[in-house]
């Protein structure tokens, strides 16, 4: 996988990257399809000008106007090539746009539930859209037409639960940071935070771990 130095910038010192996911290639196909027509329907009018009415400053313009769809098609697959769904082990982003860039993302933690919708056609043809619901200002974050949307969302889900069992466990301290604990418990007793009775309980808690 070639190396995007941009989406690295956005991770955090312990993320990573599970996958990366793009609109599906159909899309890309439609609009390549109308700039291609319209590119072959220019040379075919310059051809004709050319045939029928030789010599013409007609010509010279008409291949100037074939510029335009050209740099069209260009752009239609750079921002199809930009425009990425990516699932970490942290956050799901949605990142669009070639020079300004545009970022959304969902932290795995705030994911409350999401929804996939595939017509008919797009379970032919293996695209869909997925809505996934945050606890966030934001709420619903949409990617349409993204493709293997079921895989993106097992990767994701996924994710989200190893996240969650990651810090879904209690920490344990060891045994030998009882004393120590104790020691700053007796110090908040002096200093008349905690009472007699508090501090016999906590410390009571703390010697049933040894």
């Amino acid at each position: 996988m070639k190396r995007d130095a941009y989406l690295e910038s956005l991770l955090g010192e312990r993320e990573k990257i599970l996958l990366i996911a793009r609109q599906h290639w159909l899309l890309l196909l439609r609009e390549v399809l109308i700039e291609s027509i319209a590119i072959l329907a220019l040379l075919v009018l310059v051809t004709l000008i050319w045939v029928l009415w030789l010599p013409n400053p007609l010509i010279a313009l008409g291949y100037l106007l074939l510029i335009f769809p050209i740099l069209s098609l260009l752009r239609d697959v750079t921002v199809w090539t930009n425009h990425k769904y990516v699932v970490t082990t942290h956050r799901v982003i949605q990142i669009f746009g070639v020079f300004n860039k545009n970022v959304t993302d969902s932290s795995l933690e705030k994911v409350n539930d999401v929804k996939m919708e595939q017509s008919a056609l797009g379970r032919l043809f293996n695209y869909g859209d997925i809505e996934i619901l945050t606890a966030s200002e934001f709420g619903i974050n949409r990617f349409t037409r993204i493709s293997n949307p079921i895989h993106f969302k097992t990767a994701m889900l996924n994710a989200k639960e190893r996240l969650e069992g990651g810090r879904g466990e209690p920490a344990k301290r060891l045994p030998t940071d009882v004393p120590a604990l104790i020691a700053e418990l007796d110090a908040l007793r002096q200093r008349g935070v905690l009472t007699d009775v508090e501090f016999a309980e906590k410390k009571a808690e703390l010697l049933a771990r040894l």
